[in-house]
């Protein structure tokens, strides 16, 4: 750890402080986000008095099979973060980090999650974690460069979290935790879908295959975003139907859920910077929101 603070801190080129550079690594806030969705799963799955240990184990473990993948990803994808103007700032591509020091941050930080889920947690959410971290790496990162349908495979390890927390409470696999993970994945496609529209360019240059910059006139990204709006809505009440959570929920996600398809419909109607941004920023808000009211309502 020594050698790695010593390179960032002595490095020419990096005007940033450790702590942003370490941030831009480890992809702090959708890693943040993999953490929130871990903590509702464990939550709404635990029953009786919490049990904090457990929790943070969970949390722990969690984090740093996120933090290898995120810095995996980055070393798996560093010359095409290089061509987008977005990314270019990364650790990798900007020269603030070797290859050979992420390659080791990366692994030995995942295969230490996955062993920590393992030891203090249980063999079931380790075993997720673990197919998490090969779908993402392995599977969704190469085919960025393949097919569209890239965007709906990588909404699998994205949607895994809460059905991690959820196992790390109750080590099954019931159907409440699959409707956790169910309004993950469908969440994600609008989400993705705005921002692939708002650096459509920028993908095409870097090679990526997004369906933003492989269509003609945006057709089938406006059908896409909609239809998954839509099953988003559906599954935001099976919270409810499993009982789960109440009728504060239920009214919750009735009106957030038809408020996320109407900027959906809108941006389908009108696919532009302007409507892009809208959904972006729609998403970013419903998600934090449900799971809130979900917390809030649970049904003891």
């Amino acid at each position: 750890m020594k050698d790695f603070s010593a390179q960032i801190a002595n490095n020419a080129a990096a005007e940033k402080s450790w702590t942003a550079v370490f941030s831009d690594l480890v992809k702090a806030r959708l890693t943040t986000l993999v953490l929130l969705t871990t903590a509702v799963g464990f939550y709404i799955g635990w029953q009786g008095a919490m049990n904090f240990l457990l929790f943070f184990n969970t949390l722990a473990g969690t984090a740093l099979v996120a933090a290898g993948a995120a810095a995996l990803n980055q070393l798996l994808e560093r010359d095409y973060d290089a061509r987008m103007r977005r990314t270019q700032d990364r650790p990798l591509p900007s020269g603030r980090l070797q290859p050979a020091t992420v390659a080791i941050f990366g692994g030995v930080s995942s295969v230490a999650g996955l062993v920590y889920l393992a030891v203090t947690v249980n063999l079931l959410t380790s075993v997720l974690g673990a197919v998490t971290l090969i779908s993402y790496l392995f599977i969704y990162t190469p085919l960025k460069r393949v097919t569209w349908l890239n965007t709906a495979i990588g909404a699998i390890p994205g949607a895994l979290p809460p059905l991690m927390g959820w196992t790390a409470a109750r080590n099954d696999l019931s159907g409440e935790g699959w409707a956790l993970f169910a309004i993950l994945a469908f969440w994600q496609i609008p989400h993705f879908f705005a921002i692939a529209w708002m650096y459509r360019d920028e993908y095409a240059k870097a090679g990526f295959v997004m369906l933003p910059n492989v269509e003609d006139g945006g057709h089938r990204t406006a059908q896409q975003t909609v239809s998954h709006a839509l099953a988003l809505l559906i599954v935001s009440l099976c919270p409810f139907l499993f009982k789960m959570a109440g009728l504060v929920y239920l009214g919750g996600a009735v009106v957030l859920g038809a408020a996320f398809l109407l900027c959906a419909v809108q941006f389908s109607r009108q696919l532009n910077l302007t409507r892009a941004r809208q959904l972006f920023l729609a998403s970013i808000v419903y998600l934090p929101l449900l799971l809130a009211i979900l917390c809030l309502d649970k049904t003891k």
